[in-house]
């Protein structure tokens, strides 16, 4: 037997004051997101480090001081997991943050398999990282308190017992024929098995029937060292027969409570005595890889299979279609008059009505067919296994028929209808994304009918790019003609003066033959067609001429805001054309605030940078639009010459008052916007609970419904003058 070796078992108390203080690392090759990290996790008695390379982080983890490391996967030198992998072999004590832009769930399910702490995305709520910094520290601290008790308690058997028993794993002992001779108390708590109900039998009570070949080699495992099974992922059975997940992770063979080896002995198997091992509960983690993977391949509002899975279920279904020699059918389903409900009651009305459509629509299909959202008011269906093409007829006139029921629309009763688009293998196509294409383009066809409808796709059908032309040559013909277009005006309020600060032009279409318009209706095709240039110009000119009328009465204090499309910036004489509009209606430049969208600042960001520095130069102020839906933004915040951030309306419609977590975000834009010297507007305002709440974060310039929706100039003039918000007339 190998006895234990002279070892100096004295007490060593830490210093106190090194204990109660923490180290955090922050490894992000960008200089601005270290710097911020710094600010948003900044506390007493917080020392926070800093670097940009995976080396000098290495450098700086051989110290083994740093409590938490938070760490970007994408380094220049070095990937993240490559260091994570480092650190678990040169065993350094350091729990791991992944904070990443790398939006691959396997990125993510590799990190938490590589032993970090969370996984967050960088475009994701900061308080989480706050969050989760703060749950490491504590668990840090948790750990120092139980090393502290368990130097005072080393000269005892207390010290074995507190060990086991505290662990907030399973450890248990098996002899040689797979029977418990020891489990601790832990396993009350996650199995619901007292320890006498284990004792004495086999390890086999405890696994998951279909684990129990699996689980052979790790519950008789003979190997020692870095041999030895670990992270062996087995289910373990409660004693009311539900299941968890568990990992083993350092089941090693041992002879003896202490090992009984020695050199000179011969072949450690000839000894065995039995098994020793830990179970550790994994089951938050298997929920949280297993959400990460629901989010990846389905539609977060309404729970049904996204673009991705549903293509991919039909690539799988149409092999099997093949095969079989079977008909298929896909839908294309549109939902009419979708935009009036969000156009008039807001948002979160409309997102109802989509879960509500969601569950109706499911209803009316078979076990074996896949209702998907593609986006927006837009769905699929898959109907495998169809005898003929009046089954997938037969399902989309029920469809019809359930519809006749109205929707609960803010109270009220709302009638909607659907277009739907079938196409069916292999007829109309033996390609998922030909199928798709067919089925869209037989949709467009019965919504050209006068939807609410159904319509099977036959070659006889115009393409769907014949509607695209038409509608591309009447905005041609209504540019021309200049006299179709309306400009709408919402108001921006200064909630604490009480006053209106400003509006935000909005332009409209008077279709000659599909009535007023809506810009989602026509904007993408006049930017995919170039004809957003013209459209932005007449947008301009006529928001500025109706701009010094206003001034003209006394209105000299309001603030003009215009939407710039990101076409607008690839010409050179952005700035002159703007400055010449201005000084034509006699307007002073810092009256014009341009909106740009933060994708524009992703495009050719130097180039963009330079223009917008030469418009501020003459006084033009300039906002980014729906702030927060891309993690870049805060990437180039501080490289863009910009005046105010216009927080995103998705933001707004979550504020909850019962959820704090619903704030963090406009409570971290506004600290970040503050540090900016920045002015925050809040878009998409419905509610007096929004309102107060955006007030309480500091956020006090707001648009939306609550105060007014987009009104024309008419209206805006009498908005001006009778509102709760007056705007102040000065005189001359």
């Amino acid at each position: 037997m190998k006895a234990i070796p002279q070892v100096d078992f004295s007490p060593h108390v830490p210093d106190s004051h090194k204990e109660s203080s923490s180290n955090i690392l922050i490894v992000d090759d960008e200089q601005r997101i270290r710097a911020t990290y710094r600010q948003l996790l900044s506390a007493p008695e917080r020392s926070i480090e800093d670097c940009g390379t995976g080396s000098e982080a290495m450098r700086r983890l051989e110290g083994r001081d740093i409590d938490v490391l938070i760490l970007d996967l994408n380094l220049p030198d070095i990937n993240g997991l490559e260091i994570m992998e480092w650190m678990l072999r040169r065993h350094v004590p350091t729990a791991v943050v992944v904070f990443s832009g790398d939006a691959s769930i396997d990125s993510a399910i590799r990190a938490l398999r590589h032993g970090a702490f969370e996984f967050i995305r960088k475009h994701g709520d900061p308080q989480e990282l706050i969050d989760t910094v703060d749950r490491v520290l504590s668990r840090r601290r948790m750990e120092r308190e139980h090393a502290m008790m368990t130097i005072r308690l080393e000269h005892s058997e207390r010290l074995h017992r507190f060990l086991v028993e505290q662990s907030p794993d399973i450890i248990y002992t098996l002899d040689k024929n797979g029977v418990f001779i020891f489990v601790n108390g832990r396993v009350q708590a996650l199995l619901g098995y007292s320890r006498e109900e284990l004792l004495g039998k086999h390890y086999s009570l405890i696994v998951h029937p279909d684990d129990q070949e699996h689980a052979r080699f790790a519950f008789n495992e003979r190997r020692i060292g870095d041999r030895a099974s670990t992270n062996v992922e087995i289910r373990l059975q409660t004693k009311s027969n539900g299941i968890r997940h568990f990992e083993n992770r350092t089941i090693v063979t041992i002879l003896s409570s202490q090992g009984i080896y020695a050199a000179h002995e011969g072949p450690a198997d000839l000894h065995f005595m039995g098994t020793s091992g830990v179970a550790r509960d994994i089951t938050d983690r298997k929920k949280a890889e297993e959400t990460i993977a629901f989010q990846a391949f389905h539609d977060l509002l309404t729970g049904l299979p996204n673009r991705t899975l549903f293509k991919d279920r039909l690539g799988v279904a149409l092999k099997h279609a093949k095969r079989k020699r079977k008909r298929l059918g896909v839908m294309f389903i549109d939902i009419d008059r979708f935009k009036l409900v969000n156009d008039t009651y807001g948002h979160h009305e409309g997102d109802e009505l989509l879960k509500n459509f969601a569950l109706r629509a499911r209803a009316c299909l078979r076990s074996g067919d896949t209702l998907a959202r593609q986006g927006g008011d837009e769905f699929t269906v898959l109907l495998p296994d169809l005898g003929s093409g009046e089954d997938a007829a037969l399902i989309a006139a029920k469809m019809l028929t359930e519809l006749k029921r109205p929707f609960q629309i803010a109270g009220l009763d709302f009638f909607t209808t659907v277009s739907i688009g079938i196409a069916l293998y292999p007829d109309s196509g033996e390609t998922p994304e030909v199928l798709l294409r067919n089925a869209d383009i037989a949709m467009y066809q019965i919504k050209g009918q006068g939807k609410n409808g159904f319509l099977q796709y036959s070659p006889e059908m115009h393409s769907g790019h014949s509607k695209r032309i038409t509608l591309e040559n009447d905005l041609r013909r209504a540019l021309e003609s200049g006299d179709q277009f309306e400009l709408h005006y919402q108001p921006i309020i200064s909630f604490s003066q009480q006053r209106i600060s400003g509006m935000e032009a909005l332009i409209r279409w008077h279709h000659p033959r599909h009535g007023l318009l809506s810009p989602d209706a026509f904007i993408p095709l006049a930017e995919e067609t170039g004809l957003i240039v013209p459209l932005g110009e007449w947008v301009l000119e006529n928001a500025l001429r109706q701009m010094a009328v206003w001034r003209a009465r006394g209105f000299t204090s309001l603030q003009l805001a215009v939407n710039l499309s990101p076409k607008e910036f690839e010409r050179h004489d952005l700035p002159e054309r703007l400055l010449g509009r201005l000084s034509a209606h006699a307007i002073p430049a810092e009256v014009l605030d341009i909106e740009i969208t933060e994708h524009l600042l992703m495009k050719d960001a130097e180039k963009n940078i330079n223009m917008l520095k030469q418009l501020r130069h003459c006084g033009v102020r300039v906002s980014i639009d729906d702030f927060g839906t891309r993690y870049s933004s805060l990437n180039y915040l501080r490289r863009f010459p910009i005046n105010n951030i216009k927080i995103d309306q998705s933001f707004v419609r979550d504020l909850n008052p019962n959820n704090q977590s619903s704030t963090s975000i406009i409570h971290a834009i506004a600290c970040i916007a503050c540090s900016f010297g920045l002015r925050i507007i809040a878009e998409g305002v419905e509610t007096e609970t929004q309102r107060q709440l955006l007030s309480e974060l500091d956020c006090d310039d707001m648009q939306g419904f609550l105060f007014s929706q987009p009104l024309t100039a008419a209206q805006f003039d009498e908005f001006l003058t009778n509102s709760v918000f007056p705007s102040p007339v000065l005189r001359h």
